[in-house]
């Protein structure tokens, strides 16, 4: 185990640590105990760390008491004891989130429903709104004279010097309506023939003409009425010079079938249906940017047909194209003859506009819809056009740190010249320029490593940066000059940091967590090497009384020779050729095989207990797991259960050579795609695995949602074999070693229905040796301890019972093992 880490302690943060029990001893852990929950035994650390805009106190989001949910605290970056925020006091803070003006000299927010402007010198706020309906979005506008937000869907500025309320658009849903005059020719001429022929007609006719043009005369001074036909509207941005408005059309499926899960234990007694989702293949929402110009008083919707690559098709679909194709003579007949159809046209959905900091330049980062392209281009509103500034491909999907799967991490440099954004064409996520007026690119990072997290300072002179740099479990904190440079480490300790810059830019509060110790707040210094101060002490003595392991963060060659991180966690004492357990994360791409503390701490312990019965246990972080760059992240396109379960199967391998596991003595378990992963190997990898527990599990990825799985295996009918091959149900009669199944009734991500498929697709094979566990109140993250303690029991004894107690290799039942 590494050495402690001594830091200074608040003595009232201390004794807030001891009075949460009576140095109750955890003794050997159970299943029971570990199981608990946690907010009871273990601790609730510090969340949601925020600075007052003075500096002087540091707010978050803690537990001491063990009460049912976390409350908020106050705590001087001095130290001391932290304090319980009053909900009449919290009523008169600040929202933490916001939009600042360009110098740091004001904030805008929202706070229930409602908007507020406050004065960052004087600390004095003011209230910009107050109404029963609901105000969102605010920002600065009209070069910061000026406060926007957004109601009713319509955009309104309110200028602080004049207290005057503008409304600056006039959506309306529904169609536009129809003319009173006639446009067919007949009721053209019968209505003249009136006119002509009857004096009180013409009198009405002349005042109804007046009417009208009053009525336009004062429109003139309000803002177009936009129909919106059954489309919607949102990101309402006025221009910094207020002569355009753009806005986000967006279009819903006519009619898609969405799924529904019952819910069984309700309070009225009666089952629930519970609206989730459609499934993947769906139709999806179509998006377009509208742009109003005011001084022209005419609406324009941007197009996209000439952004470079938008009539390029998926890779993939070459492959059906190949197979498609016949030795049948060609067909030359009149029909075939004719001209082909044009290549059609990927949809996109765009973000922005992002105006720089002198309102003259604008960029949009578009993305198209099948994930496979983002564009930043130059926006020119008086001609609605677009200028291509940076391409970014994947033949798989974009994604990764900074980048995700909307506009990413973008903004523009104070010269108003240069935009700086995120992107992967290295392979890894880093920092890049681009110039609006040249085009050309500078990249300010590069190296093996991802940039996790990045901001500018608020002079823009600086970068403070998250990184991998010094190994991909580890987390560290830099600076680095603006234009680009060395990287300059501000942590030390290994581990896992999330930082918060105070406002004076001095000091750092820092959520920090080592693999074994769980994440508490600390201070420090804004320089390189300062000693990071503890503030809280949020685990009990009960907790603390065992020694937990710190897992060693090993790497291995894969197959392919891939390098594979893992933590491996080893009993005391080993036995020769004994069981072993890998366990396999959910979400895919995530991160697991780090030196902070885990997301999956209930996994965690549970690793402990079997380790402290004589298992060894893997967790890898397998292909599709983030903080390893592009390739590792992509390893899984087109085949899930590929190289991800071949990882796996490596582990094993791994184990058997190194570690002096038993081969016929390995289990494999994990939740949600590790799940998924867990029932790939227990069908296709029989000899490798000879227990599995599979939780919550996908079962056919044509049943998964759109946003996720659109993106790995693209449409189901359109690449049928990659959900053919990556699904488990299609394999489930290769099963042969112990199956334990367990799966939340109302999971609204994974649905039970996937279990069931799955089940009845096992009768029907004959199969006999799985066990399905239902649990009538969890979701896909289960909540309820007693849930979490029968699951656990189910998975301990299912190893248990099938590893343990299973001869090692050239052994017969019964030898002394000596």
């Amino acid at each position: 185990m590494p050495k402690p880490i001594h830091l200074l302690l608040p003595v009232g943060a201390f004794l807030l640590g001891l009075s949460t029990t009576n140095a109750q001893q955890l003794g050997p852990l159970t299943v029971e105990k570990i199981m608990r929950d946690p907010a009871q035994w273990l601790g609730s650390s510090p969340g949601n760390v925020q600075w007052t805009e003075d500096g002087k106190t540091i707010y978050f989001n803690w537990n001491p008491e063990k009460a049912r949910r976390d409350s908020l605290y106050r705590l001087a970056p001095q130290g001391g004891t932290p304090r319980k925020v009053s909900l009449r006091e919290q009523q008169t803070l600040p929202a933490s989130s916001g939009e600042y003006d360009q110098r740091y000299t004001r904030k805008v927010y929202e706070k229930d429903g409602d908007i507020y402007l406050l004065d960052l010198k004087t600390q004095r706020v003011r209230r910009v709104t107050n109404t029963a309906e609901r105000e969102t979005d605010p920002g600065f506008a009209l070069q910061e004279r000026a406060v926007s937000y957004t109601r009713g869907g319509n955009l309104f500025t309110w200028d602080p010097v004049t207290g005057e309320t503008v409304q600056r658009t006039d959506f309306r849903r529904g169609p536009r309506p129809a003319s009173a005059e006639p446009t067919d020719k007949g009721e053209k001429y019968l209505k003249a023939q009136q006119l002509a022929l009857f004096e009180v007609l013409r009198g009405k006719e002349q005042d109804t003409k007046a009417r009208q043009r009053q009525q336009k005369a004062l429109a003139r001074l309000r803002p177009k009425a936009i129909y919106l036909g059954t489309q919607t509207v949102r990101n309402l941005r006025l221009s910094p010079d207020g002569h355009y408005i753009t806005y986000t059309l967006t279009q819903e499926p006519s009619s898609e079938k969405v799924a529904l899960v019952p819910n069984f234990v309700t309070a009225s007694g009666f089952t629930e249906d519970i609206n989730t989702r459609t499934k993947v293949g769906a139709a999806q929402t179509a998006y377009q940017l509208g742009l109003y110009d005011v001084g022209r008083d005419t609406t324009f919707v941007l197009g996209y047909k000439d952004l470079k690559g938008l009539d390029e098709q998926p890779a993939y679909r070459k492959e059906y194209q190949l197979q498609a194709k016949s030795p049948v003579p060609a067909d030359t007949s009149k029909a075939a003859r004719k001209e082909k159809p044009a290549t059609e046209l990927r949809r996109v959905v765009p973000y922005g506009p992002f105006w720089s900091d002198n309102g003259q330049q604008a960029f949009l980062v578009i993305r198209s819809a099948d994930n496979k392209d983002r564009w930043i281009v130059a926006l020119d509103p008086a001609t609605q056009q677009i200028r291509l500034l940076d391409r970014q491909h994947d033949d798989a999907w974009i994604n990764g740190p900074g980048i995700g799967y909307d506009e990413g991490n973008v903004g523009w440099l104070p010269d108003s010249r240069r935009i700086w954004f995120q992107s992967e064409e290295s392979g890894y996520s880093h920092l890049y320029t681009v110039d609006v007026t040249s085009g050309q690119k500078k990249a300010l990072t590069s190296g093996k490593f991802e940039v996790q997290r990045a901001q500018l300072s608020r002079d823009r002179k600086t970068w403070y940066l998250t990184a991998n740099k010094t190994h991909p479990g580890e987390q560290h904190f830099y600076r680095m000059p603006a234009e680009g440079g060395p990287l300059t480490q501000i942590t030390t300790q290994p581990g896992g940091y999330e930082v918060s810059v105070s406002p004076d830019e001095k000091t750092l509060a820092v959520r920090y967590s080592t693999s074994n110790q769980p994440w508490e707040l600390y201070v420090m210094d804004n320089k390189p090497g300062a000693k990071m101060r503890r503030l809280t002490h949020s685990t009990t003595p009960e907790f603390e009384s065992y020694p937990w392991r710190a897992p060693e963060v090993i790497s291995y060659k894969a197959q392919d020779g891939a390098d594979v991180y893992a933590r491996l966690y080893r009993p005391a004492i080993g036995q020769p050729q004994g069981p072993a357990v890998i366990f396999v994360h959910g979400a895919g791409y995530l991160q697991n095989a780090h030196k902070w503390w885990s997301t999956y701490f209930r996994e965690y312990m549970f690793h402990n207990l079997l380790a402290d019965k004589g298992y060894t246990v893997l967790d890898i972080d397998y292909r599709g797991s983030s903080g390893y760059g592009r390739d590792v992240r992509t390893g899984i396109y087109r085949y899930m259960g590929g190289k991800d379960l071949q990882d796996q199967v490596d582990g094993a391998k791994l184990l058997a050579e190194k570690y002096d596991v038993s081969p016929q003595r390995i289990g494999i378990y994990g939740g949600s795609y590790g799940g998924f992963i867990t029932l790939m190997a227990m069908f296709t990898q029989p000899e490798t695995f000879r227990a599995g527990a599979a939780l919550r599990s996908v079962t056919d990825w044509a049943h998964y949602n759109h946003g996720y799985t659109d993106n790995i295996l693209n449409e189901p009918y359109n690449d049928s074999l990659a959900y053919a091959r990556s699904s488990p149900i299609n394999y489930a009669n290769g099963l042969k070693g112990a199956l334990l199944m367990c799966h939340g009734m109302v999971d609204t991500n994974v649905h039970f229905q996937d279990i069931v498929r799955l089940s009845q697709r096992l009768i029907e094979l004959k199969k006999e040796n799985w066990e399905l566990a239902v649990y009538p109140v969890e979701d896909h993250g289960f909540v309820e301890p007693s849930s979490w303690t029968d699951e656990y029991r189910r998975i301990l004894k299912l190893f248990e019972t099938n590893l343990r107690n299973v001869p090692p290799a050239g052994r017969a039942a019964g030898s002394s093992g000596n």
